[in-house]
């Protein structure tokens, strides 16, 4: 889902999730079938063609590091391609020929920079199973292999870090790290860093191999080097990987004092053979941490398709760049635009939905990502939510391919301008005004119903029901049967129909959170509500405590919440129902957008939700006082349905309202949210869009329903 930039302020919104109470659905608003159907022709008009934004090629940041707008990380990045890849250093006039790796080959690129020098082995078979324990670990292994005195050595790092600091923590994590001692064999973890020594520069990569094995069959660790010289490629042995010119000074001894420090005056790339868990071979490539070099990667031949380890081993169109930026290592994919789109469109909307649907998906996708510009620095966008899905060639298919063919280079435009078509999972029965989530109106993202109601078919009615402990919670309907019987307040009573049933916190099976309870079968239940399973038109999330909202919410306001959370309340709503406003314990919790409710509440899927707060209870007492929680402590005696007045010294506790409805509250205070909506809701529903081309509706109506006063032009 795309993430927006709205006008021109950068205030970020993220792409999917659910919302509140539902609005009246589209197909109230719209007149009957014919006026639908000259509403259809007269909103299908014919493409402008004119001047419009276009792009040949786009750069998407796989990993990258812009601290306060966007940060996604890794040690190296190891590239391999079934036709072998060509590896160059690009600069402004073209790509210096480094090297070439064969089919499958992997290819290594990481910082030179600081790494923690684990163990050097001229056992394999300890190299691997280290490199497997730091995977195991979530470290970043690899492993150098050279002819050192002559014999083969592994020389076994972890990470690639920026500064000396960096470097030393790490060394300290992993010193005292009990799984990785017994692989050291009593090795102790040392530091390697950039310093070098120059052992000079030579006419070929070749020649520089050769020097650089004459120097290690002495015993000093030596590697080629290439840099780019004013005319060609240079070529020189750098020896030696201190962190400082003490470490270097060691190194000049051991040489013989006859080798000057390295000092780079142009971009560069070390050289060396690499080792891989499991035992492949790999070229291992580091380039300088100030970003002077960059490393291009593309498919040899007529291959195509560069595999990428480290995102979780996807396949991309197009070439790579990889090079450093804020000290960290930068990867960026770069290919044909409308190849771009094959993967986000099939990213973000599924084959199998309606063509027209896919089509203003694919016109949506190609509009936001030409509003973007470089709106990363070195990329135009990145490849998750906080730009739009794009996860490289597993994500094609052949549907979402044709859609965007068949709308090539079309694109939304309004006055004159490209509009940033924004879209979400569900609009949640109504989208939102861009005002109402980042504070700030856009002409043409404002608020229209949206039929989001597709996404609920099929699902399983959950039932909430109290267990005999007086706990409650959810249970799908499959779980359970009527027995027949009713309470003395008039509700069902269901009996479990199986054992190891899970009673769980909302209507939807999380596999990361505890159930509330497993029962066998036969036991016996009251029934409260019934619902349709979470999904992205409606929803609940909760029950929070008071401590856990104090967390998800730390940090994320202006001034921070005083005391403990005792009410919450939605003081302030949009157009579409979305909170924009919320009072925390009475006061307003001052966040830079409304949307920022999102991640504040503990996730919730959108901003169009229902606070529930169970501990927030108003008891009229026999002396016809009222008292109100949690606002007022102390012991509290109920009567019951049976007419027993009874002390509360549980938690649970079950009112019955003058209408028959049965409410779960606490006796301490606790918040349950309900919604619909999934994402931040401006601009197009997917669901929504689904909807319409289900009922006949074009792309063109379907855009231009959801964006106001565009106008779809192409370049010609």
């Amino acid at each position: 889902m795309a993430k927006a930039i709205v006008a021109s302020e950068g205030l970020p919104a993220q792409g999917s999730a659910a919302g509140g109470t539902r609005l009246p659905r589209l197909r109230r608003f719209l007149a009957p079938a014919i006026v639908l159907m000259l509403l259809n022709a007269v909103l299908t008009t014919n493409l402008s063609f004119g001047a419009v934004p276009t792009l040949d090629t786009i750069r998407v940041a796989i990993f990258i590091d812009l601290p306060g707008k966007y940060q996604l990380r890794t040690a190296s990045a190891t590239f391999s391609s079934a036709a072998g890849l060509s590896v160059g250093m690009r600069q402004p006039d073209g790509v210096l020929p480094v090297l070439h790796a064969g089919a499958g080959e992997p290819v290594r690129v990481s910082l030179d920079g600081y790494r923690v020098r684990l163990l050097t082995t001229e056992s394999a078979a300890a190299a691997s199973a280290l490199l497997q324990k730091l995977q195991s670990l979530s470290g970043s292994g690899s492993a150098a292999m050279l002819q050192l005195s002559g014999k083969t050595v592994y020389v076994v790092e972890e990470g690639a870090y920026p500064t000396v600091t960096e470097a030393e923590a790490a060394l300290a994590k992993w010193r005292s790290s009990p799984d990785l001692q017994p692989l050291l064999g009593g090795a102790a973890p040392s530091l390697a860093g950039p310093a070098h020594l120059d052992a000079g520069s030579y006419a070929t990569l070749e020649e520089a191999r050769k020097a650089a094995q004459a120097l290690a069959d002495t015993g000093l660790e030596a590697y080629a080097a290439v840099a780019a010289g004013a005319k060609s490629a240079e070529y020189r042995v750098l020896v030696g990987a201190a962190t400082g010119a003490a470490g270097l000074e060691a190194v000049q001894a051991a040489a013989g004092g006859s080798l000057a420090p390295f000092t780079p005056d142009k971009p560069y790339l070390l050289l060396r053979d690499g080792y891989e868990a499991g035992g492949t071979r790999s070229r291992h490539i580091l380039v300088p941490v100030d970003g002077s070099a960059k490393v291009w990667l593309q498919p040899s031949g007529n291959g195509t398709g560069i595999k990428l380890e480290e995102r979780y081993g996807r396949t991309y169109r197009g070439a790579f760049e990889a090079t450093a930026l804020n000290q960290r290592l930068a990867v960026v994919n770069e290919l044909p635009f409308e190849e771009y789109l094959y993967s986000v469109v099939g990213a973000e909307m599924p084959a199998s939905w309606p063509a027209e649907a896919l089509k203003a998906q694919a016109v949506a996708a190609r509009s936001y990502a030409l509003f973007q510009g470089f709106g990363f620095q070195i990329a135009h966008v990145v490849d998750n939510t906080y730009s739009q899905v794009y996860g490289g060639i597993g994500t094609e298919k052949p549907q979402t391919t044709a859609a965007v063919d068949a709308t090539r280079g079309e694109v939304l435009m309004h006055n004159g301008r490209i509009v940033e078509a924004l879209f979400s999972s569900s609009a949640g029965g109504v989208t939102a005004d861009a005002a109402e989530i980042w504070g700030n109106s856009v002409a043409y993202l404002g608020s229209v119903p949206s039929p989001d109601e597709l996404s609920e078919n099929g699902l399983y009615r959950w039932h909430r029901v109290v267990l005999p402990d007086g706990h409650n919670g959810y249970v799908r309907e499959d779980l359970v049967a009527d027995t027949g019987e009713r309470t003395t307040a008039g509700s069902k009573v269901l009996r479990v129909t199986g054992d190891g049933v899970a009673i769980r916190p909302i209507p939807l099976i999380q596999s990361d959170v505890e159930p509330v309870a497993r029962v066998d079968a036969g036991t016996r239940v009251v029934l409260l509500e019934t619902v349709v399973q979470s999904n992205e038109m409606s929803w609940i999330r909760g029950p929070f405590t008071p401590a856990q909202l104090a967390e998800s919410m730390k940090g994320r306001s202006a001034t921070p919440i005083e005391g403990e959370i005792r009410t919450l309340e939605a003081s302030k709503r949009g157009p579409s129902g979305r909170v924009t406003e919320l009072l925390v314990n009475g006061k307003r919790y001052d966040v830079r957008t409304p949307d920022t409710l999102r991640s504040a509440l503990g996730g919730l899927p959108s901003t169009r939700f229902e606070i529930d707060e169970t501990g927030r209870v108003a008891m009229l007492g026999a002396s016809g006082e009222v008292r109100e929680r949690p606002f007022e402590n102390g012991a509290v005696y109920m009567t019951g349905a049976s007419g027993e007045t009874v002390k509360l010294d549980t938690n649970n506790m079950y009112i019955l309202s003058g209408d028959g409805t049965i409410r779960a509250a606490t006796a301490e205070p606790a918040f349950r949210f309900t919604g619909t909506g999934n994402g931040h809701g401006v601009g197009l529903s997917q669901w929504g869009a689904r909807a319409l081309a289900e009922r006949g509706y074009d792309y063109q109506s379907i855009l231009k329903y959801y964006f106001k006063n565009v106008t779809i032009e192409k370049e010609g």
